[in-house]
């Protein structure tokens, strides 16, 4: 079922028109300068410190480093996060 799964999100992707992040699962960033970042459909928060933040995702992790970081909002899939980011990683499982 799973396969089945994998080959029909992309079908419906390109000849249904409908969005990619929300048929195949994948994370959402808003990055906005340096400043804040807004995630959308992660899967938890894996790690958290003043200095990094590690949320799972379908496809692995998304680990942001920076520096004063503050959660201003948390939602069950939704993170908006505020500090000095100095790099975004994405991470394969």
């Amino acid at each position: 079922m799973k396969k089945l799964q994998q080959l029909l999100r992309p079908w419906l992707v390109k000849y249904l028109a409908l969005p990619s992040d929300v048929v195949m699962e994948l994370p959402r960033m808003t990055i906005i300068g340096q400043l804040h970042v807004y995630i959308e459909n992660h899967k938890g928060l894996s790690v958290f410190t003043d200095k990094e933040l590690t949320l799972k995702t379908t496809n692995g992790y998304i680990q942001i480093l920076g520096s004063s970081f503050v959660l201003k909002q948390m939602l069950p899939e939704e993170i908006l996060l505020e500090g000095k980011i100095t790099e975004v990683k994405f991470i394969p499982k």
